[in-house]
């Protein structure tokens, strides 16, 4: 009862935790790799065996697709067929002969867009004739020898089968689908160009590659095997099962995993299973590799935390007692770690110094900011101004003073628009109306002549925004753009989720520094540019709307007018602040 409990320093419990967060892990694996290692080996290689057994299946249907395809083509509807029925049906030597040039330009301009078409042609089972063909045909020609890989009434594919191209020695995909023309048995026989399945069934591309596919037809025949010695050709799949669900297993000392085309083909990938010991065996040293490093660089960074925590903290510790002059105690929840106790302590004494300087420092503010609303109040009577101009506006009427009366009723209804309550909501419609009022304005002002061109996209008008954003920017533009003959064009467009805004001159331009100052620099010397006021207004309203959504860039150039151009949020950003 009397013993005094001394709590465990900082360091010695850094020690403590570093040596159980080291230890425990590994013994865990320890014992957990041995039962988990043959799981993991297992679905990583299916994984991998899966995936490239999928492109594969990509590939292949994308192949036969394109056959599928070009067949469609040639065979239903369309000129060629009604072509080789006139072509049977007419005796007339020159109209044959030119009948049969407008076929062989027709299919000419078939294969000439589809580089993937190898030899095609059409085949007459009764007589075993080809006609039309566009390379060299190699005899016999007898495509029902050929092994079928899926059969449709319309179409029949059949497996990799030698090329029936006189010019080339190459396994190739090809397809037989009937031509309808009335009176005759006329059949269309597609096959893939060249080179067109070397990535597929090329073993010479996959020297490093054990694994070996198979082609199964609907009913799980083998139509085409890379192993023939253990999957012969022309033979049940071993292991296939037509109500079975699963796409893997293993068969004798191969693995084989299984991907079923949307035709009802399929496409299986064999590999024999000391490839799968290969890559346990390879994974067990780069565990073993990696488990050292982890331990070196544990070490490493124990050592580093010790070095750049506990001593740093002690420093820390003296700097914060070196800040704080009031040492009085307070009751607070403690860490039982000494260490952190104490500098907990100086911090929360240093806190509530801070924030009652923050408090204090923040009234003082809400005090100065309410002053200055109220002189600006005091100064400027909107009410009083609104009025007095709608009362100059009505002596024009009555005395016939019809260009006075234009300027007071567009400043009336510009000030009215500016100097609106902060809360009111404001939409580009509203901007492109105060802005019209500013320019009717500005022309009644100025001796010189300029065009003003407004183009708006009318999804944007309903678009929420900020309230007084246009006017600067045509205004900067006015002042220190346009002379003579000038030309200010303001253009909105509505593009996705942004509302992007132009406003562009003809004027003398302005140079790199100065566009830099007024897109950063927030100090008064912005002011001797010229437009550093109103640009400074905008940057600052953007920023209190829209946060970091919203882009404002300048470009411009000597003698090449300036161009401004706003990219906001579709959505209004935070109007309502």
């Amino acid at each position: 009862m009397g013993i005094r409990f001394r709590p465990v320093t900082f360091k010695k419990r850094i020690i403590l935790i570093f040596l159980v967060s080291i230890l425990t892990p590994f013994v865990c694996l320890g014992f957990l790799s041995f039962y988990t290692i043959d799981s993991i080996i297992d679905n990583k290689v299916e994984s991998t065996i899966q995936g490239r057994l999928k492109q594969d299946l990509l590939t292949l249907e994308n192949t036969l697709n394109n056959l599928n395809h070009v067949s469609q083509q040639l065979a239903i509807g369309g000129r060629i067929p009604a072509l080789i029925e006139r072509l049977h049906q007419t005796d007339q030597p020159y109209e044959r002969v030119e009948l049969f040039n407008e076929i062989k330009s027709e299919l000419n301009v078939i294969t000439f867009s589809n580089p993937n078409i190898g030899l095609l042609l059409f085949y007459y089972p009764d007589t075993g004739a080809v006609q039309f063909e566009n390379f060299r045909v190699r005899t016999p020609f007898a495509p029902e020898r050929l092994s079928i890989m899926a059969s449709y009434p319309e179409i029949t594919y059949y497996g990799p089968h030698r090329s029936y191209n006189d010019s080339i020695n190459q396994y190739v995909f090809s397809t037989m689908r009937q031509v309808n023309v009335a009176g005759r048995n006329v059949y269309l026989y597609i096959e893939t160009g060249r080179n067109a399945l070397e990535t597929l069934f090329a073993p010479q591309n996959r020297k490093s590659d054990s694994r070996r596919l198979l082609i199964l037809d609907n009913d799980g025949m083998i139509a085409f095997s890379e192993n023939r010695e253990v999957f012969p050709e022309s033979t049940r799949f071993p292991a296939y099962d037509a109500e079975s669900l699963s796409d893997s297993g293993y068969y004798g000392n191969f693995f084989w995993s299984k991907e079923t085309s949307n035709q009802g083909w399929s496409i299986v990938s064999i590999l024999p299973q000391n490839e799968l010991n290969l890559e346990r065996n390879r994974w067990l040293w780069q565990f073993t590799g990696f488990t050292v490093v982890v331990l070196l660089i544990a070490v490493f960074f124990a050592w580093l935390l010790r070095k750049m925590v506990y001593k740093p903290l002690d420093k820390f510790n003296k700097e914060i007692k070196s800040l704080i002059l009031s040492h009085a105690p307070e009751e607070t929840e403690l860490t039982r770690i000494p260490e952190f106790d104490y500098t907990l302590y100086q911090i929360r004494s240093m806190k509530r110094k801070i924030w009652n300087l923050y408090e204090e420092i923040e009234q003082k503010e809400r005090r100065r900011a309410d002053l200055e609303v109220e002189k600006l109040l005091y100064q400027i009577n909107p009410h009083f101004l609104m009025n007095t101009l709608d009362t100059v506006h009505w002596l024009a009427v009555m005395n016939g003073q019809k260009e006075i009366d234009r300027v007071v009723l567009s400043l009336n209804k510009l000030l009215y628009y500016n100097l609106g309550k902060k809360g009111e909501t404001s939409t580009i419609g509203d901007e492109i109306q105060a802005l019209k009022e500013y320019l009717q304005l500005q022309q009644i002002r100025y001796d010189f002549r300029f065009d003003v061109d407004i183009d708006v996209d009318e999804l944007a008008l309903s678009l929420p925004s900020p309230r007084f954003i246009l006017q600067p920017l045509v205004e900067n533009a006015l002042y220190h753009g346009v002379s003579d003959d000038g030309y200010i064009y303001v253009g909105i467009r509505l593009r996705d989720d942004r509302l992007e805004i132009e406003v562009r001159d003809n004027g003398a331009g302005m140079s790199r520094e100065t566009i830099d100052k007024l897109l950063h620099d927030d100090a008064n010397e912005s002011e001797k540019v010229g437009m550093g006021i109103g640009m400074r207004y905008v940057r600052r309203i953007l920023k209190a709307h829209y946060g970091d959504k919203a882009r404002l860039e300048i470009e411009s150039g000597h003698d090449r007018g300036t161009t401004v151009m706003l990219s906001l949020p579709a959505s209004g950003g935070d109007l309502d602040a």
